[in-house]
């Protein structure tokens, strides 16, 4: 059978060793030194367990060397009580916007949801759809859209919260409008917060604040097959029971249930090695300003790129921008990713340019695309 000839990949000149520059929204660029750490050790995890991370037995002693380091640091990191729960489980976000009204929304009860997103949105459904079966209820409390779309984050004097609510619902980070809160709602009943893409990216602040945090890990904290959800004990204890045992909280805190996913798991424990050594939530708070005031700083010189959403929303994890028109942003894209920066499409539903600069993402990564920005516009 004759070779088949491939077409060489176009130049990127921003390309050092063959990775290019990714700005996606998820799954996200990895620390390279967890990479090269996880290499190095797939074929065999140490001389003791004999084999790869992904062949031993979650039930043995080298996988629970490995889940107990992951939730230490986690807790060390966020500077959380030793009583909070630190739970890996499955189905991403969109299986804890059903799980936490299964759990939390019993009959006659009523949970407060703050709309700013598309992810909002979809959390607020699966607790109408809980709601109709239990006979609990949820409502709208505030909601950040304008004629734009979603553009800002709703203030304290704008929300309409219950004082019986059995809990308040917001989401952190918004990936595809790309706004995020820059400060922790103040609610008469525990917040319960979706956290997926700013989650261990700053310091989390009045954890006293929050029953239940929940984030997909596949934006800051390891690959895509892990959920890590943070739940407070006096929280817990407020569930609903009877509830199906592999959706009862309850069954994960109590012990390890079923098989997780050990190599994610894995990663995560790396990345918050990785995550430390750096000095912490702190530190990694501070490279993330740099990045955001970079790029930010950029869209602002001139009229050509235009912020899609109020300044003083903007998310530090996904930034978003237009151009003057959707043939220039279609050219704008296209000629990014020859140059190495990819995965710069704005969310389908919006259109336009986001750059997701989650924790792993180096300086320089958005430096180029600056660099690129201007030579756009200067030949635009």
């Amino acid at each position: 059978m004759p070779s088949i000839q491939k077409t060489p990949p176009a130049t990127r000149t921003n390309a050092p060793s063959g990775r290019l520059y990714n700005f996606s929204a998820g799954p996200a660029t990895l620390p390279v030194e967890v990479l090269e750490e996880v290499r190095d050790e797939l074929p065999l995890l140490n001389e003791e367990v004999g084999a790869s991370v992904m062949e031993i037995s979650h039930r043995s002693a080298g996988y629970d060397e490995i889940e107990e380091s992951a939730r230490a640091l986690i807790k060390e990191l966020l500077g959380l009580p030793e009583d909070w729960y630190v739970l890996f489980l499955q189905g991403g976000a969109s299986m804890q916007f059903h799980q936490v009204p299964l759990n939390f929304l019993p009959g006659g009860a009523s949970a407060d949801y703050l709309i700013t997103g598309r992810w909002g949105k979809k959390a607020i459904r699966e607790g109408e759809i809980v709601g109709r079966e239990t006979g609990g209820s949820v409502r709208e409390a505030a909601r950040g859209e304008t004629e734009d779309g979603f553009t800002y984050i709703p203030g304290p004097e704008e929300m309409d919260l219950d004082e019986g609510a059995a809990y308040v619902h917001f989401t952190s980070n918004n990936t595809v409008a790309g706004t995020q809160y820059h400060f922790t709602p103040e609610a008469p009943a525990p917040l319960v917060c979706d956290a997926s893409s700013d989650f261990m990216s700053q310091p989390l602040k009045h954890p006293e604040r929050y029953g239940l945090i929940y984030a997909g890990a596949q934006k800051n904290v390891g690959p895509a097959g892990v959920t890590v959800v943070l739940v407070h004990p006096d929280f817990l204890e407020q569930r609903r029971r009877p509830l199906p045992t592999m959706l009862d909280y309850g069954t994960h805190a109590r012990k390890r249930f079923n098989t997780p996913p050990v190599f994610a798991v894995y990663v995560v424990d790396k990345v918050m090695k990785w995550l430390k050594d750096l000095g912490g939530v702190r530190a990694i708070e501070k490279r993330n300003e740099k990045k955001a005031r970079t790029l930010y700083d950029r869209i602002d010189a001139t009229d050509f790129y235009r912020g899609a959403v109020e300044p003083e929303a903007r998310s530090k994890m996904n930034a978003t921008f237009r151009l003057p028109s959707e043939e220039l942003e279609k050219r704008f894209l296209e000629e990014a990713e020859a140059e190495g920066l990819v995965s710069l499409a704005g969310h389908r539903t919006v259109g336009g340019v986001r750059a997701s600069m989650y924790n792993a993402l180096p300086q320089e990564a958005v430096d180029a695309l600056v660099n690129f920005m201007d030579e756009f516009e200067r030949t635009a």
